[in-house]
């Protein structure tokens, strides 16, 4: 709803039933962003967003703006101050992308969907507290948000790690600059964002170290201390043509403590294609290909060698280490105006980083409808 000048208030309610593959463990780019940690046989329902947002106009040019899930239709002035405060995902605002951001209509993949090193604060649905400001003047936007990590980061399968920190003693700060600019006359952005982490969270090097002292498993609830995680990443959009879009990300975060919320990677490339199909007279189609690599760093690798157990993966062992390689295509094809059927393929090599696995191919099927 609408609320005073510039104020809107905004309400998200969900409903979800089902699991992951394995319980959403088991990859590192887990293939379906639409997954959640956690997962139930029956129905449930949740609000994943309650928030307001408040838009200071501060002059420059007037822009339409489309309707949409999270906007209404009108304008806005192009340089302009926008507040965010309450419940929402850290994604909505900070590493989006045109081309790959969105599993409901785009790439499936959560290493995809955003960086795989963007370990961004959540609880087990993708979700926190916090608030962010955005300030938009000429070409540039600057961004800056604080967020609610959960109790405990989800590595080493802490019970309480699905959970938010109800006194905000685990936070994570998000800055953002992006840049905007025509490229042989077509759109594109630059987008470089950075993330810091503090509460408690363990160093792989001293789980190892306590491992081998135990002769035990490597356990990252046993060494944890309130310390800091930062990580970087690119985020590159630009339109090539009227039909063809391409994107790539990379990234790094520190690769000796563990990660908190989203997924076991600390170093990643993308790249992929959009095309869209009115080259074969199916204008509302859309054809998406791209590729990306995930890594960890030696200490990380030792720590599952170890035994240890990470966001998502861990195999008890890791002698023969290899970069997690993942191919995603996508065909969404318009049913009509409002409803889109999509086929997706991924071919996932090295999955959790264990050469001894795979490789995997996943089908799957998606159908979208909206009003």
């Amino acid at each position: 709803m609408k609320l005073w000048q510039g104020a809107e208030f905004w309400a998200n309610p969900e409903i979800d039933q089902g699991f992951g593959f394995n319980d959403t463990h088991g990859v590192a780019g887990f293939p379906s962003a639409e997954s959640f940690r956690l997962g139930s046989a029956t129905p449930y329902a949740r609000i994943q967003r309650s928030f307001l947002r408040q838009t200071i106009d501060l002059g420059g040019e007037t822009e339409e703006v489309s309707d949409g899930f999270y906007q209404f239709k009108g304008t806005r002035s192009t340089d302009r101050l926008v507040l965010t405060v309450g419940r929402f995902g850290v994604t909505d605002i900070f590493d989006t992308n045109r081309y790959a951001n969105n599993a409901k209509i785009d790439f499936l993949n959560w290493s995809l969907v955003n960086a795989g090193t963007f370990d961004y604060a959540a609880d087990g649905w993708g979700y926190t507290y916090g608030a962010a400001a955005e300030w938009y003047t000429g070409r540039w936007t600057l961004r800056a948000g604080v967020f609610d990590l959960s109790v405990t980061p989800e590595g080493g399968m802490s019970p309480l790690g699905f959970a938010l920190d109800p006194t905000f003693q685990q936070f994570q700060m998000v800055g953002e600059i992006e840049e905007r600019h025509e490229l042989w006359g077509e759109p594109g952005k630059i987008k470089l964002t950075g993330f810091l982490s503090r509460g408690r969270a363990g160093d792989f090097s001293d789980a190892v170290a306590l491992a081998q002292l135990t002769g035990m498993p490597a356990d990252i609830n046993a060494v944890r201390s309130y310390t800091s995680r930062p990580g970087l990443s690119l985020n590159v959009e630009q339109q090539m043509t009227p039909v063809l879009g391409a994107f790539f990300r990379a990234g790094w975060a520190d690769g000796n403590i563990e990660p908190w919320d989203f997924t076991d990677i600390d170093r990643t490339v993308q790249a992929g294609v959009s095309i869209n199909g009115r080259s074969w007279g199916r204008p509302d189609d859309t054809i998406g290909i791209a590729g990306v690599i995930n890594g960890i760093s030696s200490a990380h690798i030792a720590f599952f060698n170890a035994g240890g157990l990470g966001v998502l993966i861990g195999d008890g062992q890791l002698p023969n280490y290899g970069t997690e390689k993942i191919l995603e295509a996508y065909y969404s094809y318009a049913l009509t105006d409002s409803t889109r059927l999509t086929f997706d393929y991924q071919y996932v090599a090295n999955p959790a980083y264990n050469t001894d696995r795979g490789p995997v191919n996943i089908f799957s099927g998606r159908a979208h409808w909206q009003f």
